[in-house]
């Protein structure tokens, strides 16, 4: 049995994608492989989001291309989002033999058998029916504890800034059949969590089920898990998800609701189709709804044009809204997106730098004030395995999507836990087993 080796960088549809592709291949008789020296096919699954991932996996090709010269007859190739964007030119380079882009992973037997005859193979055409539902993923976490669901693919939203509409192509969804199965599935191999996953979840439509009608089946299939979500899109998050999750116990409180920027001059720039009025009204419908509902965030700093004002309105806007948590970037400008053709990338390499540091500063503190009002609240955890810095604790998320600690040599990954906060740190909460 030839064996597989494959990287995954990026967002968790490229988890959920790898996944995909181990199924199809362990069906044309591929094994799985973790150590690449025993590899006969090596891939990566990329990322196109910011200029730093991909150059990060040109030093992974150099590795795979090391591997091929050392072992002829290996096989090489990059798959997802990167081979969609750069396509002929990754097959130019000399350094892989495939190029496939994400609606293309049916047909990797056939062009990893073309390959391995010294045939270099690319299949980059996107579809607008492809959405995988008919395959049994092949899941990497093999604790037992959490899975991926991908319940669409694609975005229409095109902001200006954003490669994703070129390299998923348009948004398309599932049938909500296929994807209540796979949840019992998951439910049925002892799995304990799963995630919703599509670039825009709250555009979720097939036959007569939008995303709240979903949310609800699911959770009404599989009660015994714990389901979220990502990602939505302020505009598109309705009062009727968030009403769906307020009457469901196993949808976990917590919502990823990405910003990008507090001021509204930025945001229509972006094509981001919501105003900061609008954005602030979302949170406050979340906090009536949910009050225990935690929300956490994606900025870019330095966006084009962005003036010292911009920026104090994000910050201003981090004030207000508290977030939980925050994923927080330089603007890096991606080729053949609208900012690209259309706007000047002229915000200096250290104003980006200080203002992202700036920003970074602002959601420590309040990453830091959000876990200190979790003190001597008590939370219903997951398990995940042993903590990495003490193998005498375990760590797991709560509800609300944070990372809880505490002594406990008694449990183990899968089981849930009820711990009271007794300290913490911006980013953990350090507990104790409630009752002891």
């Amino acid at each position: 049995m030839k064996k597989v080796y494959i990287e995954t960088y990026g967002c968790q549809m490229n988890v959920a994608d790898t996944e995909v592709v181990f199924s199809i291949l362990g069906k044309a008789g591929y094994g799985r492989t973790e150590d690449i020296a025993q590899a006969d096919v090596i891939m990566a699954n990329t990322c196109s989001v910011r200029d730093n991932a991909e150059q990060r996996i040109w030093g992974r090709i150099e590795q795979f291309n090391f591997q091929r010269r050392k072992r002829p007859g290996v096989v090489t190739g990059i798959l997802g989002c990167m081979a969609e964007r750069l396509g002929e030119a990754l097959l130019e380079s000399g350094k892989v033999d495939i190029v496939a882009g994400p609606d293309a992973y049916r047909n990797l037997p056939e062009l990893i058998g073309a390959a391995a005859q010294g045939h270099p193979q690319i299949n980059v055409l996107l579809s607008r029916e492809e959405t995988y539902g008919d395959i049994a993923p092949v899941r990497l976490d093999r604790s037992g504890v959490s899975a991926f669901i991908s319940i669409m693919r694609g975005c229409n939203n095109v902001c200006s800034y954003c490669v994703v509409p070129y390299t998923r192509g348009a948004e398309r969804s599932r049938d909500w059949r296929t994807i209540v199965r796979e949840a019992c599935d998951c439910a049925a191999r002892g799995y304990k969590e799963i995630t919703l996953l599509g670039q825009n979840v709250d555009s979720y439509r097939f036959e007569d089920h939008d995303f709240a009608r979903l949310l609800g089946v699911v959770a009404e299939a599989v009660p015994a898990l714990r389901i979220r979500f990502s990602t939505s899109n302020p505009q598109d998050i309705s009062d009727a998800v968030l009403e769906t999750m307020a009457a469901h116990g196993n949808i976990c409180r917590h919502i990823h609701l990405p910003v990008q920027s507090g001021s509204d001059r930025i945001l229509e720039k972006m094509r981001r189709r919501y105003t900061r009025a609008w954005y602030l009204q979302r949170v406050e419908k979340i906090r009536t709804v949910m009050p225990d509902c935690a929300i956490s965030t994606d900025v870019i700093a330095g966006f084009c044009s962005e003036t010292e004002e911009d920026h104090r309105d994000t910050l201003r806007l981090f004030e207000q809204v508290g977030f939980d948590a925050a994923f927080m970037f330089q603007y890096s400008e991606r080729p053949g997106t609208l900012a690209a053709k259309k706007y000047p990338d002229d915000v200096p390499q250290a104003v980006k730098t200080r203002r992202l540091e700036e920003i970074i500063a602002v959601q420590n503190r309040l990453s830091l004030e959000s876990n200190r009002r979790d003190a001597g609240k008590t939370f219903r955890v997951l398990v995940e395995g042993p903590s990495k810095r003490n193998p005498a604790e375990l760590c797991g998320r709560n509800s609300q999507n944070k990372m809880c600690v505490w002594p406990d040599t008694a449990h183990k990954a899968g089981d849930f836990v009820d711990v009271v906060v007794c300290d913490c740190t911006q980013a953990t909460l350090l507990c104790k087993i409630a009752g002891s």
